[in-house]
C-alpha cells in the first residue's frame, strides 16, 4: 500500500497505492467538501491541474444529498466522475468547527444541522457506515479535535476517548468491508492522532493507536490556534513515533511554507482549503510570493497571474483581466484563481518530489521556505 522510496534527512519520497490508483507522495489533497472545489472547478479540471488525491467531507455529504443518495449513484467517484483517489474527513472537524451546535457524549456527538437545525447524531458507527456509502479510497476515523490551547485534564480524557473510538471505527469498518454490496471493499481506515498541544499526551497516543496496525496515519487537532512554532514542535515529537512504512497525513494544514516544512518533518499528505479560500478573495500564490490581485496596481498589468507558472490560467490570461473580472463581480474571476492556486500547491508538491528524487530537497527548501512566505 505504501512503498518509501527514498529519505533526505526526515524528508520522505513515497508511493501509496488504493483502489484507485496510485499516489506519489509528497503530495496535497484538492479539498472538494460537499463533493466539489469551491470556485466552480469540476472533475475534468481536476485532472488538468495535476490533482492526484480529491477530499469530501462525511458530515456534509450526509446533510446533503445524503449518503444513501450517493451510494444508490454509485458512489462518490461515480456521482463526481472522478477516477483518483478519494479520502473523506469523519466528521471529527465539525466536533470542533460546530462547538456552539454539539454535545460530546461517549456514545457519539449529538449536532444541529447548521443547515436547518435539526438533530443529527454521529458517532463512529455511523461515520464508518456513512464513508462506505460514499465509497471513498481512504476513510479517516471518528475524532475529536479541541482547541488549543485546551486544559489538560480535557485534552487528556478527549485523546482516549478517540483512542476508544479508533477501536470502534475498526471493528465497524471491517464488518462494513465485508458486505456484499459494498461501494467500495477497498476502503481503508486511518487513524488520527490527537493531544493538543501536549507532547507526552501526544506521544502516548501515537504510541497505542500505531500498535493498532492501521493502513496510514494522521496528526489532527493542529492549525486551530497554537503558534507555528508550537504546530512543528508537535510533529517533530509524534513523527518518531509514526511507523516508518505507513503513509503520514497532516490535517488541515497549510500555507506553502507549512508544507515545505511538514515535509522537511516526514509528512507525506497534505490538504488546506486556504488556496481556493484564498483564490476567491484575490489572493494568489507566486513562485516569488503571494499577492492581492484587487490591488490598484494591477490594473494595467498585462503579466500573467506569475510568469514563472504555466498553468492553463497563466498561460492565456492577464492581471489586469482577473483584476477587472474581480471588480465586476464575475464568478469566472473565482474559478480562474482558485484553478491558479490549485494548481500552485500541486506543482509544489511534485517540485518537492522532483527534489528529492534528485537528492536536492534541502537545497528547494533553502529557496522556497521563506520566499513563499512573503506577501509582495
Amino acid at each position: 500500500m505504501f512503498k518509501l522510496i527514498k529519505k533526505e534527512g526526515r524528508a520522505r519520497r513515497g508511493e501509496f497505492t488504493c483502489a484507485h490508483g496510485t499516489v506519489q507522495t509528497p503530495v496535497f489533497m484538492n479539498v472538494g467538501t460537499q463533493g466539489a472545489i469551491k470556485g466552480a472547478l469540476g472533475a475534468e479540471d481536476l485532472e488538468r491541474i495535476g490533482t492526484q488525491v480529491e477530499l469530501s467531507n462525511t458530515y456534509h455529504l450526509h446533510l446533503r444529498p445524503g449518503d444513501k443518495v450517493v451510494k444508490q449513484l454509485g458512489g462518490l467517484h461515480k456521482m463526481m466522475t472522478w477516477s483518483g483517489p478519494i479520502l473523506t474527513d469523519s466528521g471529527g472537524f465539525q466536533v470542533f468547527s460546530l462547538s456552539g451546535l454539539r454535545k460530546i457524549r461517549e456514545e457519539g456527538v449529538t449536532f444541529a444541522s447548521h443547515i436547518d437545525g435539526r438533530r443529527i447524531f454521529m458517532g463512529p458507527e455511523e461515520s464508518m457506515q456513512i464513508q462506505a456509502n460514499l465509497g471513498s479510497d481512504i476513510a479517516m476515523a471518528f475524532d475529536e479535535c479541541v482547541e488549543n490551547p485546551a486544559p489538560r485534564p480535557y485534552v487528556q480524557a478527549s485523546a482516549e476517548r478517540t483512542y476508544r473510538w479508533l477501536l470502534r471505527c475498526k471493528a465497524e469498518q471491517e464488518r462494513l468491508r465485508s458486505l456484499p454490496d459494498a461501494v467500495n471493499p477497498g476502503q481503508m481506515l486511518w487513524g488520527i492522532n490527537q493531544g493538543g498541544d501536549y507532547e507526552d499526551i501526544r506521544v502516548e497516543h501515537m504510541k497505542r493507536i500505531a500498535e493498532l496496525d492501521l493502513p496510514g496515519y494522521a496528526i489532527g487537532g493542529l492549525a486551530v490556534g497554537e503558534s507555528t512554532e508550537t504546530m512543528y514542535r508537535i510533529i517533530e515529537a509524534v513523527e518518531r513515533h509514526m511507523p516508518e512504512d505507513r503513509p503520514r497525513y497532516l490535517m488541515g494544514v497549510g500555507t506553502p511554507t507549512n508544507i515545505i516544512e511538514g515535509v522537511a518533518r516526514g509528512v507525506d499528505f497534505f490538504d488546506c482549503v486556504m488556496p481556493a479560500r484564498n483564490a476567491r478573495h484575490g489572493r494568489l500564490f507566486t513562485w516569488s510570493g503571494a499577492i492581492n490581485l484587487k490591488n490598484a496596481k494591477y490594473e494595467l498589468d498585462t503579466q500573467p497571474i506569475d510568469p514563472l507558472c504555466d498553468c492553463p490560467v497563466c498561460r492565456r490570461y492577464s492581471r489586469a483581466y482577473l483584476r477587472h473580472l474581480f471588480k465586476a463581480e464575475e464568478m469566472l474571476a473565482m474559478r480562474l484563481s482558485v484553478m491558479h492556486n490549485l494548481y500552485f500547491y500541486n506543482k509544489l508538491t511534485e517540485r518537492m518530489r522532483d527534489a528529492l528524487d534528485q537528492g536536492t530537497f534541502e537545497a528547494f527548501r533553502a529557496e522556497y521556505s521563506e520566499k513563499l512566505d512573503r506577501r509582495i
